[in-house]
């Protein structure tokens, strides 16, 4: 049963994958009508919202915009940095969306972060837990337990993501809409291109618990 969860959840997120991509694509080729690039875009966010001790910085890659708390940066890939499009404003607008959480303490950014330090440590070595521990399941059960506890930490902050993600989306459609950068039709485009980021998040949170039942019933059927 549990395989053949993993199997739809496998399938689910190539489909919503290659929607999201190419939903990217289409509102990367629109021109944003203000003409602003996603590094204006988010400078003027973080103005509006008073917040001076964050930079926006390019970075390299795609797909590889990100807030980085610890550094107070926003980062943007290139594509999106100078991009003068939808997707750029509204992948710009949401990674300042994160800057805002930052600022205003938003209680489950503060929780996912204070997770990081423990999990950068137990995501190096579960994997090889779990790998011995299926191995010697017969010998030493125990073993396996421990890296179901430890991947069940990792499960737990991908659905940790999920209020961050989407607050973050909100703060971004909220600011879009009241500075005027967008057109409304560009407005319903940058909500449907972060939709779609969305559910790529809520479609990973899915795999990683499918991932961890796979586990449990192997535990929990090892006498059979």
């Amino acid at each position: 049963m549990s395989l053949v969860l993993m199997l739809g959840i496998m399938l689910a997120s190539w489909l919503v994958g290659a929607r999201f991509i190419s939903r990217f694509k289409q509102y990367a080729a629109t021109p944003l009508s203000s003409g602003l690039t996603g590094e204006e875009v988010a400078q003027r966010m973080l103005a509006e919202h008073n917040i001076k001790d964050v930079q926006v910085i390019s970075t390299g890659g795609q797909l590889t915009d990100h807030y980085d708390p610890t550094k107070r940066t926003v980062n943007l890939s290139q594509e999106v940095y100078y991009g003068r499009s939808v997707a750029a404003a509204a992948v710009a607008a949401h990674e300042v969306g994160h800057a805002v959480q930052h600022a205003t303490a938003y209680s489950w950014l503060q929780f996912r972060s204070a997770m990081v330090p423990a999990l950068s440590v137990t995501s190096r070595i579960m994997p090889w837990i779990l790998l011995a521990g299926v191995l010697t399941l017969q010998a030493f059960p125990q073993l396996l337990l421990v890296g179901i506890v430890l991947f069940a930490g990792t499960t737990l902050f991908t659905f940790v993501t999920l209020p961050v993600e989407f607050d973050a989306s909100r703060r971004a459609l909220v600011w879009l809409d009241r500075s005027n950068i967008a057109q409304s039709q560009q407005h319903t485009m940058a909500k449907d291109a972060l939709n779609w980021a969305a559910m790529t998040y809520v479609i990973a949170a899915l795999s990683s618990l499918a991932t961890l039942l796979y586990y449990v019933s192997i535990f929990m059927n090892r006498r059979d």
